[in-house]
């Protein structure tokens, strides 16, 4: 009769990590193309800088387009799906014991989360947009939290082999 050997802590920790954050995108996307309006007012308002200090050294970076806005604000979404699709899987890897595809996947879906959240909202939205001046439209705590809680979990998902198996 053969038998599974226990998971360790550590594997418990790496599969329960990678499902909040496949949870948490699953959650974003559904909410943003189930309500599309609201959180595309929020990509316009960044975009177009209009709740910013209006400084014209900085201005000219404003994107007024509304096709552009959308866009931008559709590309975000299906990043934030496939993330979320990505994340799932190896969340269901992780769940079959197929350790080193379930941290590939999961690898590869948290730094999709981190570059969206890192790079797109916190860079680029954040300073580029100047994001951090508006008193209505800053979302710079709510991506850093996003962006530490999917760091923690790559972090455990990157330990060696060898402490998985303690």
């Amino acid at each position: 009769m053969a038998t599974t050997p226990p998971r360790s802590a550590l594997h418990l920790t790496s599969t329960l990590l990678t499902a909040t954050v496949a949870l948490y995108m699953a959650l974003v996307a559904f909410g943003n193309i189930t309500d599309f309006g609201t959180n595309q007012q929020f990509v316009r308002h960044v975009l177009a800088m209009d709740t910013t200090f209006k400084d014209d050294d900085l201005m000219w970076r404003a994107v007024t387009s509304k096709g552009l806005q959308d866009a931008a604000y559709v590309a975000i979404i299906a990043w934030e799906t496939v993330a979320a699709l990505v994340l799932v899987f190896g969340t269901w890897l992780y769940a079959r014991r197929d350790d080193p595809r379930a941290r590939r996947f999961s690898t590869y879906g948290l730094l999709m989360v981190l570059l969206l959240f890192g790079a797109g909202f916190m860079a680029i939205g954040g300073e580029w947009f100047s994001m951090w001046q508006s008193a209505d439209w800053n979302g710079l705590d709510a991506a850093l939290r996003v962006f530490v809680l999917s760091g923690v979990a790559l972090i455990v998902v990157q330990l060696p082999a060898a402490a998985r198996d303690a």
